[in-house]
């Protein structure tokens, strides 16, 4: 795609935005395929991860589920102006995500407990007497929550801000107007990549320092001072000439920020593999470079899908579509495979080739077969099909 800069109001649609939600997500899926020959816990794995692989995953570790937010919030913004009130927001929000959410944690997810409780735990029951008989415990089995959504932590975490964000578009327009305006300034300038990396590095650094995110909502306060913030960015850069003069301003500069953030981040992690602590010093070296990478690395990004994505293509829509069923599918098809590959010790390049085809493949078939079934569509995150719209394109809720 040639370049082409973002004309006329920031209220439009912006197809860098589009394309960078699709990538996204499609390094998400990359991300979980490499998760499988990491040292990194995990529900299975080869027979020997590689820890130098980790060094990899790290280019995107401290940024992708950031990203993710980012761009859901910037979706969001462009939903609301499309619904009469922040009911109504509410409402469709609800239906759109709970609906798939309750379906995959019933339908799609339990293939993944089951296996890492066969693997890690010596679980004996097959997949039939696991669903039927311990599946719906509501409890704990071997230290695994059952049901469990898994990956669709996302999911929750996603309605659950946007159920916040309906309920601050319920304050009256002149102060929202005013709290935007306030936000504004405060990212004007060189502050986009300053502010947001400053706090990112007091939440590693000071407020929970070696702190893990628990994706189980209510306990996780460092997942949500991170994401919350950058769902709540989305949904101002949205109608904020102001946020986006500042990135067309400074992604360049970003762009530098993040990579040396990376240099520093695979310095660290090369010397100290695996295990092997850094040490106080360069441990706290080691957040603060990943708080700076993380940051500069999204404003590179949004910058480059502004620059140079910013136009439509036919495959734009029906990748769009398909985004949400195939985050829903992809991580049991890696699951299911990885562990079905186990007996045969593949080399990790081939297993890791293996592994990508058939998540593809598999996702894919996945999004093509359920949004040929009406009655499958609400269940794998499509709207309904309206008449006359050719199979794959969007309908205009479709975020």
């Amino acid at each position: 795609m040639g370049a082409a800069r973002s004309s006329g109001p920031p209220e439009g649609r912006h197809y860098g935005m589009d394309w960078l939600r699709v990538g996204a997500f499609g390094l998400l899926i990359l991300y979980h395929v490499g998760m499988y020959f990491v040292p990194w816990d995990w529900h299975v794995k080869v027979a020997h991860p590689d820890p130098h692989a980790a060094i990899l995953m790290l280019a995107t570790n401290s940024w992708r589920l950031a990203l993710l937010f980012v761009v859901s919030g910037y979706a969001s913004a462009a939903l609301f102006a499309r619904q009469p009130s922040p009911g109504s927001f509410a409402r469709s929000r609800s239906t759109r995500l709970l609906v798939p959410l309750a379906f995959a944690v019933i339908v799609v997810i339990p293939p993944q407990p089951w296996i890492e409780l066969t693997v890690k735990h010596g679980y004996t029951g097959s997949f039939g007497h696991f669903w039927l008989h311990d599946y719906f415990r509501f409890g704990t089995l071997e230290g695994i929550i059952l049901p469990t959504w898994q990956h669709l932590w996302f999911v929750v975490y996603l309605w659950a801000y946007s159920m916040v964000l309906a309920l601050l578009l319920l304050l009256p327009a002149g102060p929202r107007a005013r709290i935007a305006r306030v936000c504004e300034s405060a990212l004007s300038g060189p502050a986009i990549l300053a502010l947001p990396i400053l706090l990112l590095a007091l939440k590693a650094l000071v407020l929970f320092p070696g702190t893990d995110e628990t994706h189980a909502l209510v306990d996780d306060w460092a997942a949500h001072a991170v994401y919350f913030p950058c769902f709540l960015f989305g949904v101002l850069l949205r109608g904020s000439p102001a946020l986006w003069a500042a990135i067309r301003r400074w992604w360049r500069h970003a762009a530098v920020l993040a990579v040396a953030g990376y240099a520093v981040v695979a310095a660290i992690a090369y010397l100290h593999p695996g295990s092997t602590p850094p040490g106080d010093t360069l441990t706290a070296l080691f957040r603060g470079a990943r708080a700076v990478q993380g940051w500069a690395a999204i404003v590179a990004l949004i910058g480059v899908a502004d620059r140079w994505l910013n136009r439509d293509a036919p495959v734009r829509g029906t990748l769009t579509e398909a985004v949400f069923p195939l985050y829903i599918a992809h991580q049991t098809i890696i699951i299911v495979v990885g562990w079905w590959l186990l007996p045969f010790g593949l080399p990790n390049l081939a297993a890791f080739a293996v592994l990508v085809a058939t998540t593809a493949a598999g996702s894919w078939l996945f999004y093509v077969a359920g949004r040929s079934v009406p009655w499958l569509r609400p269940l794998i995150g499509l709207g309904a099909k309206e008449k006359g719209r050719p199979e794959g394109r969007p309908s205009p809720t479709a975020q």
